[in-house]
């Protein structure tokens, strides 16, 4: 009989496999825009904050170091799809966000993001869902101490 590690263990690795799918899909979607899953990634981790956010705000928030976050919203920027403004409660920890073509394009990813979710969801009941959704969460605070 397996031990409950040996299950973990067996946990972490689909969700690496996973998250590998998971960014091919996103790849793929953000490829009429010239993005990838990692620029698609800094674009809502922006957008769907509740907050302004610096760019080690945004590396926490997607699990990543703040020099991974730096070199993907530098180049971002260059592209013109986010921009630096002032952050009065530091000198050289600039916010980042979107610019209208930023938004734009993560307005029109969204949608196409729900369909692909929609359509993906057909094959789990809402119990499994549920589940998953919570244990999946339950192990982020775990490790986000």
């Amino acid at each position: 009989m397996e031990t409950n590690g040996e299950i973990f263990t067996k946990i972490v690795l689909e969700t690496f496999k996973v998250s590998g799918l998971f960014n091919n899909e996103g790849d793929r979607m953000s490829e009429e825009f010239n993005l990838s899953s990692a620029r698609w990634k800094i674009l809502g981790a922006i957008e769907k904050s509740d907050e302004l956010l610096t760019v080690p705000e945004i590396g926490r928030a997607m699990g990543q170091s703040r020099q991974a976050s730096q070199r993907i919203v530098d180049v971002m920027s260059k592209d013109g799809l986010v921009e630096f403004i002032e952050n009065p409660s530091h000198k050289r920890a600039k916010h980042v966000v979107l610019t209208k073509e930023g938004k734009r394009i993560y307005d029109l990813l969204d949608d196409k993001q729900a369909l692909w979710a929609a359509k993906a969801a057909k094959e789990l009941s809402r119990e499994e869902l549920d589940i998953t959704l919570n244990t999946i969460s339950k192990i982020a605070r775990y490790f986000d101490k």
